[in-house]
């Protein structure tokens, strides 16, 4: 699968002096595409302690309001591409905000109806649309500059994709949990139907705000002089060449960062979703649902901090060094999280963002590392794998079998596999024969 925005590698994408300059105002324009993608993502994690409670669901229903949040990636990510190659880079990015926005009014509607099938298809909608700027935006980013500092540059960028993130749970915190009843309850609580209604219906006021934003964002993107990124046929001829020759199968680190990507997502997304649920536990925090919510910020400011640092750090160290670092503590804090109590489980949960913070980007840079004119391909390939936090169900479902803290276990196992593909997987080098 092609993203041909991208150009064909590192080198036709410009790595002039003058070249870099230039691109600079289309990056800090695609920032604010970061922050907005990540913004919306991480309304869901406040989102779903809500549902909860307004459709009555277990750990697995919950979950799997995020696997079809994540389902969308693996759907939307080839017509995605498809699409950017039809109409051209920046109408795709307009499209996509166009689509994202249709998919908060259905949240709108979802809470007019108070329809669970309805819930479910908006979010669908949303994650769609993020998809297309995914797709478009990252190997953009990735390929705008000299190949050895891409990490750094993916980093750094999304770092204001984890400011977005970290702002989420203060705005959905106010405008959701501190507005509904189950938000302000205690653990366990049931509520009336009158409560469920009244719940439900909290929802309308803070997306119809992030539909205005997304709107205007369009708007402005619509009207900015951005830069072409390669042509059309140098895109089609790389594509070509991995249906002729099957040569992106020959490249280790992107054939085991698909997977790694797909693996970490399902850490991500465990730990995101389940964060609040897990907070409000009487030996854990004892808190509502508001209050958690406000420590959740904490978890993805973690997130934003430690992508600042990993640009910084990737300055003087190879991004695998720094990735293998980060996966050996976030599997240490996991393990904390799952065997602890009290303050210190809640804190090892919350620290788990600051190693996280750098796997997606880093691991992202290293699986397309060397693709040479096969890169919009394997960019293609990555992002088609963030569908991996669709699993995050399998997490729901040991969850309420095992115990929600037992279930953290999956994330631990997950860093593993990252910690693998640091050592080793990410080496460009023939790829492991099927």
């Amino acid at each position: 699968m092609a993203a041909p925005i991208a150009s064909a590698g590192p080198a036709a994408a410009g790595t002039g002096a003058q070249e870099q300059v230039s691109a600079r105002p289309a990056l800090s324009l695609l920032a604010s595409l970061f922050f907005m993608w990540g913004f919306i993502t991480v309304i869901n994690n406040t989102l779903l302690p809500h549902l909860r409670s307004v459709f009555d669901l277990d750990y697995t229903q919950t979950t799997l309001i995020e696997s079809v949040w994540f389902i969308a990636y693996f759907v939307a990510s080839m017509p995605a591409a498809a699409l950017i190659a039809r109409v051209g880079y920046q109408r795709a990015l307009v499209i996509g905000l166009g689509i994202m926005a249709a998919g908060t009014l259905g949240m709108v509607l979802a809470s007019h109806r108070v329809s669970f099938a309805i819930t479910l298809t908006a979010l669908f909608v949303i994650a769609s649309g993020i998809t297309l700027l995914q797709v478009a935006a990252n190997p953009y980013v990735a390929v705008v500059g000299p190949p050895e500092s891409a990490p750094a540059r993916l980093n750094l960028v999304q770092a204001f994709n984890s400011l977005g993130t970290t702002l989420a749970p203060l705005f959905g915190g106010y405008l959701i949990l501190g507005r509904s009843t189950s938000g302000n309850a205690a653990a366990g609580t049931v509520l009336t139907p009158a409560e469920r209604l009244a719940d439900a219906q909290s929802v309308q006021l803070p997306y119809l705000i992030v539909a205005a934003i997304l709107i205007g964002l369009a708007v402005v993107i619509a009207r900015f002089p951005l830069p072409a990124m390669g042509d059309g046929g140098t895109a089609r001829r790389a594509a070509g060449a991995a249906r002729a020759g099957r040569s992106l199968w020959r490249h280790r680190n992107l054939v085991l960062g698909v997977p790694a990507i797909f693996i970490y997502l399902i850490a991500e997304i465990g730990v995101s979703n389940l964060f609040i649920s897990f907070a409000s536990q009487p030996e854990i925090g004892d808190l509502t649902h508001a209050q958690a919510s406000r420590y959740l910020f904490l978890l993805w400011g973690g997130m934003m901090v430690g992508r600042f640092a990993g640009s910084y750090l990737m300055q003087s160290r190879p991004a695998e060094t720094v990735l293998a670092a980060a996966a050996v503590g976030a599997c240490a804090v996991m393990l904390v999280a799952a065997f602890a109590t009290g303050p210190v489980a809640l804190w090892a949960l919350i620290s788990v963002g600051l190693f996280h913070a750098i796997m997606f980007p880093t691991i992202f840079t290293l699986g397309i590392r060397g693709l040479a004119p096969l890169t919009e391909a394997g960019a293609g390939l990555l992002i088609m794998a963030i569908a991996g936090g669709a699993l995050v169900v399998v997490q729901g479902w040991a969850a309420d079998r095992f115990g929600l803290q037992r279930s953290f276990l999956i994330t631990a196992a997950c860093e593993l596999y990252v910690l693998a593909y640091a050592l080793w997987g990410c080496r460009p080098g023939p790829a492991p024969s099927a």
